[in-house]
């Protein structure tokens, strides 16, 4: 049943008490079947994604996992890493089964009652590693993004079982231990291209000391052509490991102002170049733009895996990186600063990298 209120939804301050206070998010203006976009929704011209910018002959990689121990797999995934900063992985041994179970969990959890979700919202959750939310940053945005979005902080098997909602968090968990071997595998590929032989404590911290996973829920929207599902941002992450369903949306940075459709590949994983990476590889490996378009059609989900540095890390160029006398370009930044910084602003595209250059 479609969800009502008793007073004009058009109004900026009811849209802010239904969309966040009262947890019903942009899923619950989509099921009121809006005619028209409400105008805290509409973007910029210059934000918004049109055919003539659209590159249809490009694609990422999609790079075969199958034997993960022959050089060339590793040659690809390092390549892929310093020329797109996006690749898909097909073949990658997380079963099939698996993925299509946390899409269903997904799935599952934004279809409960608000008043269920609302339980995970800011003002009400019971841990600041659970939390329900629409848009990126509404206090920040001039324009809203038609997204609401669960995140959900790992901080161990035991927290996660006690205050991750029941909906899904048997199929996340399951989901995050089965990709914890991609995650290693594509870490260890890429620091041996940037002479880090061995991956000790330290560098296990830097690299994947924190994970963080999202469960992103893009409702119909009445007006696709004149919003955004996620701005044009790079993510602060060292790796981002995506699950997409079958509708696809998500666009990359191309050359100049073009963009790149990264379609869905049945069983792929999308893995992207954040940030952090891009600082401690010192540019070698580059995180690039991306953003997702709203579908006027169908509901989109996606399930992005992102792997940090701990908090507590400073990160900063690798000794290894400048050994043969190359300039440091990035200076050693708290990463919990890093990460209040992105988070203290709209989406804004590669802005935030601007943070720790020298």
């Amino acid at each position: 049943m479609a969800p009502t209120v008793a007073t004009p939804i058009s109004e900026s301050s009811n849209i802010t008490d239904f969309v966040v206070t009262n947890g019903n998010g942009v899923k619950g203006l989509s099921e009121m079947g809006l005619k028209t976009l409400p105008k805290q929704y509409i973007q910029p011209v210059e934000e918004r994604i049109t055919v003539s910018n659209i590159l249809p002959q490009e694609s990422i990689p999609i790079i075969d996992m199958s034997n993960w121990d022959e050089p060339k797999v590793s040659e690809s995934i390092c390549d892929a890493a310093e020329k797109w900063g996006f690749f898909q992985i097909i073949n990658h041994g997380v079963p099939i089964e698996v993925l299509e179970n946390v899409k269903d969990a997904t799935h599952r959890f934004f279809n409960l009652p608000a008043e269920e979700k609302r339980k995970f919202s800011k003002e009400n959750s019971p841990s600041n590693s659970v939390r329900f939310g629409t848009s990126f940053s509404p206090e920040a945005e001039k324009a809203l993004e038609w997204k609401d979005y669960l995140s959900l902080f790992y901080v161990s098997e035991d927290e996660a079982s006690a205050l991750w909602p029941s909906a899904c968090k048997d199929q996340v968990l399951e989901y995050m231990r089965r990709s914890e071997p991609v995650i290693q595998r594509l870490l260890e590929a890429l620091m041996k291209r940037i002479h880090v032989k061995e991956i000790d404590e330290t560098k296990e911290s830097l690299l994947m000391g924190s994970k963080r996973i999202n469960l992103n829920y893009y409702p119909i929207c009445p007006n696709p052509e004149l919003t955004v599902g996620v701005g044009r941002h790079s993510d602060v992450s060292t790796l981002t490991i995506l699950l997409q369903d079958n509708i696809g949306g998500l666009y990359v940075r191309g050359n100049n102002d073009s963009w790149v459709h990264v379609p869905p590949v049945s069983g792929s994983l999308v893995i992207n170049v954040g940030d952090a990476l891009q600082i401690m590889s010192n540019g070698r490996y580059k995180s690039i733009e991306h953003r997702v378009v709203a579908s006027g059609s169908k509901n989109r989900i996606s399930v992005p895996i992102f792997v940090n540095p701990r908090p507590c890390d400073m990160i900063g160029p690798f000794s290894e990186v400048l050994a043969g006398g190359e300039k440091a370009l990035y200076k050693q930044v708290l990463y919990s600063d890093y990460v209040k910084h992105f988070f203290r602003k709209a989406h804004d595209g590669k802005n935030t990298i601007e943070f720790a250059k020298i």
